[in-house]
């Protein structure tokens, strides 16, 4: 009988799209649900950046381009990535790509063969290990620990790297945790890199949605191994544009011609007019608007772990990046929910959602089971209710754990 391929059907299903699917069919149906799932700005895109995609659009840029990017995009990026980031890439250097989630995967596929090895800190974003199975490489996951805020140290590094390994994913800020590398830390994770050989694949989406006075720090930037990195970053979060579908990397120009040669058969070029969206956010001065949107996340967060701190037992990472919340569900265990006991993340949060009408992504998806990641990316209305009924539900299931 005719059917799928193995392979992707020992794919995983990214949990966060599916429990934003599934928060967004029950309010559908009329159920006022609050999803804390999606990590999506719920920001307007920029006006500038708007109206270039409709100038675009009546100058008729509507056919394909050079599936590496428009020349001009690529030059902006580069000029980003030196004033930025601290990173000296030419044009060429860099491939323009359907989003940073597309980079990531053209970079993987471009550098790994079957049987590769790549390396990847949990907690992790929920995409990094089924990428690497795509590309029929082998993810070696490195359970890192919340005493470190889930950060993955030089040591933990250097013990997983063997004979077979050919990259580790590095994300910073991280999602699903909010943890922020700090110049040191990414300096001594430089030096396991530059002894073994092996290539960095930098996540870097988050870079401007920081807080604490932190600043980031790109290890692509450092000079002893600036040809091992590919350094992955897009438009999507910074600006607001998920929905316009641009990321892109930077690499050595073989990097760089390997990713232009995977889209020249796969998806040709991103879109022409989102490219010309992605040109005016990288050269229009949009600092009001990114700095207004990150300190609107910052009051946010702020409210949130006020808020969080008034539960009993509540505990979690402290985000200092991106726009996530890391806590874990394990001091809940052992609590009844209709008769049966609370034991995974997974019936935590169908707990939460179907009695309380609070969507949240457990961690197992993210490397982590005992954990559960919640984004405030939302209103301050909806997040204000969604705590409210989080402080209800945790009250409840605490009232049950002596039961």
């Amino acid at each position: 009988m005719l059917s799928i391929s193995k392979k992707i059907s020992r794919l995983e299903e990214s949990q966060t799209m599916a429990l934003a699917a599934r928060a967004g069919r029950m309010k559908a149906e009329g159920i006022d649900v609050v999803s804390l799932t999606a990590g999506e700005p719920d920001f307007p895109t920029p006006q500038p950046i708007k109206d270039a995609a409709i100038a675009a659009i009546n100058a008729n840029f509507t056919k394909y381009t050079a599936a590496q990017g428009i020349p001009e995009l690529r030059q902006a990026i580069a000029t980003k990535f030196r004033y930025d980031n601290g990173i000296h890439l030419e044009p060429s250097q860099i491939v323009v790509s359907c989003g940073a989630k597309h980079s990531l995967y053209n970079a993987l596929l471009s550098i790994c063969d079957r049987g590769d090895e790549v390396i990847i800190p949990a907690p992790y974003w929920v995409s990094y290990p089924e990428m690497a199975k795509l590309v029929d490489a082998i993810p070696v996951v490195v359970k890192t620990s919340p005493d470190n805020q889930f950060k993955m140290t030089p040591a933990q590094l250097q013990r997983a790297i063997t004979k077979k390994t050919k990259v580790v994913i590095l994300g910073s800020p991280s999602n699903p945790t909010g943890a922020v590398y700090t110049p040191e830390e990414i300096v001594d994770l430089a030096k396991v890199v530059e002894k073994s050989g092996i290539f960095v694949l930098s996540d870097e989406i988050y870079e401007k949605i920081i807080f604490d006075g932190l600043r980031h720090f790109s290890i692509g930037s450092i000079e002893s191994i600036k040809d091992q990195v590919i350094t992955v970053n897009g438009v999507s979060k910074v600006y607001s544009m998920t929905g316009w579908r641009i990321g892109y990397l930077g690499a050595t120009r073989e990097i760089a011609m390997a990713v232009e040669k995977i889209q020249s058969q796969t998806t040709s070029n991103a879109s022409s007019i989102s490219q010309k969206a992605a040109l005016a956010a990288l050269t229009s001065d949009l600092t009001a608007d990114v700095n207004g949107m990150v300190a609107e996340f910052d009051r946010r967060r702020q409210y949130l772990l006020e808020e969080v701190r008034k539960i009993r037992h509540f505990s979690f990472i402290h985000p200092r990046g991106s726009f996530t919340l890391f806590f874990s569900v394990k001091p809940w265990y052992g609590a009844r929910i209709n008769g049966d006991r609370l034991r995974t993340s997974e019936q935590a949060c169908e707990f939460f959602l179907n009695e309380h009408n609070v969507a949240m992504v457990p961690g197992t998806g993210f490397g982590a089971k005992d954990w559960v990641r919640l984004s405030y990316a939302c209103s301050m209305d909806d997040l204000q209710k969604a705590l409210r009924r989080l402080q209800t539900g945790f009250a409840e299931l605490q009232s049950t754990l002596r039961s």
